[in-house]
């Protein structure tokens, strides 16, 4: 059986496949009770800048009878080369097929990555569906922030975590340890899965549905699993977090170390999943967030720091933080900020952090217009967004990436002609700024998608053919040369939404596209319609009943059972 190094000549970007980076993990197997692969479903500079994946690596290689390894979604030659000689995926650090694990973790950032996940368990010779897996087949589990519908997924996957990891990980590998232990059967395993705080085992309910095809009723399978509530990680402080980090051979999305100084958002844009998912707002002390920049500066060698969180602007402790970073400035250290808020960022702020590279600052004002802002409940005025590109511009940025999101509720034609009078303000003000070097402005446009457990999970999404009527309204309004649109394709949007909203019957649809074809989906050069056209046709779904019809505010959604904290009734309200 060929080593996955053995290929790596024939490969377009071999790093991916190497191993070896600095502060990666190697562990005796023979020494160890549990191995656990987690996995990344897209490609390594993808994956490599997951900051949840990269704690859980921690978390896991800490224990010494647990040994973790990764695993990214193989690029398509790759996968070309592995099917040709019939070859299993395996994992990074050790070469060892993904089907001589225990557990399989998989993260879950993106609907658009879900056909990855069918692909890798076929890689790696596992069967797809978990009805067909025993207990001789590595136990799958799934969490991240695509994890509150899971139901697309739910015939493929045996475990998913909904909220924090960070506690629930060591759980779960007991109960497994305790299980294995034992010698029970699959079942046993999973009913005992059950019982940890967060755990979803799709097996466990069975969905009902009516003559429409709208879910009637989820019934319970277990005795007092009614319900799935999610976990909670109270104290960031006293959660385990990497100090060093793993720095890899290639370019990645984030090179560089990354610092969540917060988890969770206090602002509750009504469009927004995360805001959401993410409650209640919780921030790591400011001595904290010192030990560890020290500690990884020393263990990884990186000269550029992210301080992240949802809203980092909103962080209470930014007098502490400045001298944080006043601190490092000797070591030539950078620091960027993202997701900063217009109206939260002080002029010191803006001063400290233009001290490092300007690689380019980001305002989301995601609507055109103040009365749409007021309708998404995004909180931030004409004049902030204008005060801020002056004192960002005036601090010597040169390139500012601006983000605007089409099709939101209520949206009217005033608020696409609000996008384009907004940027051809910001572009006046660029040149009013004298400047070394031409501002250039990047302008992000991407489609609404209604997300599960947000105000706005009841509204229809708009139809392919607006998305691309809206979309070529813009195109035509924002054409200058210093101007560089970006896109969310409407297509991609498409099955997003569809994914998003689905059930469990889309279990099937998932299946016929990655059998079509279906990969990187999340990719222009790779998304293809047409395996999705195909597979909806094969499979009579209709994908209007998902996407362009208003949910019932009395009907069951296909994810009522799984609960974030946050009130039915509360979301109904701010709907």
């Amino acid at each position: 059986m060929h080593d996955l190094k053995s290929f790596l000549p024939q490969a377009s970007k071999p790093t991916r496949y190497i191993n070896r980076e600095i502060n990666a993990v190697h562990k005796d197997a023979a020494k160890v009770n549990t191995k656990v692969a987690l996995i990344f479903p897209d490609v390594y500079e993808l994956g490599m800048s997951n900051l949840g994946l990269q704690i859980l690596y921690h978390i896991l290689n800490a224990r010494d009878d647990i040994l973790a390894e990764r695993c990214y979604a193989p690029w398509v030659d790759m996968e070309a080369i592995l099917r040709q000689h019939n070859s299993p995926l395996r994992s990074l650090e050790s070469s060892r097929p993904l089907l001589d694990f225990d557990i399989m973790g998989f993260s879950l950032p993106y609907e658009m990555c879900y056909t990855n996940i069918l692909n890798i368990l076929d890689l790696a010779h596992i069967p797809l569906l978990a009805a067909e897996r025993d207990e001789h087949f590595p136990l799958i589990i799934g969490g991240g922030a695509a994890v509150y519908n899971p139901e697309p997924l739910a015939d493929f996957f045996d475990f998913f975590l909904l909220g924090d990891g960070e506690e629930a990980i060591l759980e779960i590998v007991d109960v497994f340890e305790q299980w294995k232990a034992g010698g029970g059967d699959k079942q046993s395993l999973l009913e005992s899965l059950a019982r940890i705080h967060g755990g979803y085992v799709p097996a466990l309910f069975e969905p009902k549905y009516n003559r429409s095809g709208e879910i009637s009723g989820i019934t319970p399978l277990l005795s007092g699993y009614t319900q799935v509530r999610r976990r909670v990680l109270a104290d960031l402080d006293q959660a385990p977090y990497p100090t060093r980090p793993i720095v890899p051979y290639m370019g990645i999305l984030h090179d560089r170390i990354n610092i969540e100084i917060a988890r969770g958002c206090s602002r509750g844009c009504r469009f927004c999943q995360a805001g959401i998912t993410y409650r209640p707002v919780r921030e790591r002390h400011p001595r904290q967030i010192g030990c560890l920049l020290s500690e990884s500066l020393a263990a990884s060698g990186y000269d550029e720091v992210s301080f992240s969180s949802l809203s980092t602007g909103d962080y209470s402790c930014w007098p502490q933080l400045l001298k944080l970073m006043r601190k490092h400035a000797p070591e030539h250290v950078s620091f960027s900020l993202p997701s900063l808020r217009p109206g939260t960022l002080s002029p010191e702020m803006i001063d400290q952090v233009s001290q490092g590279r300007k690689t380019g600052f980001t305002i989301a004002p995601e609507a055109g217009t103040p009365r749409l802002r007021s309708v998404i409940n995004k909180g931030i005025s004409h004049e902030d967004i204008m005060d801020t590109v002056r004192a960002v511009f005036k601090a010597g940025w040169s390139k500012l990436k601006l983000y605007f999101m089409i099709g939101l509720p209520t949206e009217e034609q005033a608020d696409l002609d609000g996008i384009v009078a907004t940027v051809e303000e910001i572009h006046r003000i660029a040149k009013q700024v004298p400047h070394k070097h031409p501002q250039k402005l990047n302008i992000g446009i991407s489609f609404f998608v209604p997300k599960p457990h947000t105000p706005f999970q009841w509204w229809p999404q708009d139809s392919l053919d607006t998305m691309r009527s809206k979309q070529n309204y813009l195109k035509k309004r924002l054409r200058r040369r210093s101007f560089n649109l970006k896109w969310q394709q409407p297509e991609v949007s498409y099955i997003e939404g569809l994914l998003t909203r689905g059930d469990r019957k889309l279990g099937k649809l998932l299946l016929l596209a990655w059998q079509n074809g279906a990969r990187f989906d999340g990719w222009l050069e790779h998304f293809d319609l047409s395996n999705w056209k195909t597979a909806i046709a094969d499979c009579a779904i209709k994908p209007e009943f998902y996407l362009t019809r208003s949910r019932g505010l009395q009907e069951k959604l296909p994810w009522e059972h799984l609960h974030t904290g946050v009130t039915r009734e509360f979301l109904l309200s701010e709907y």
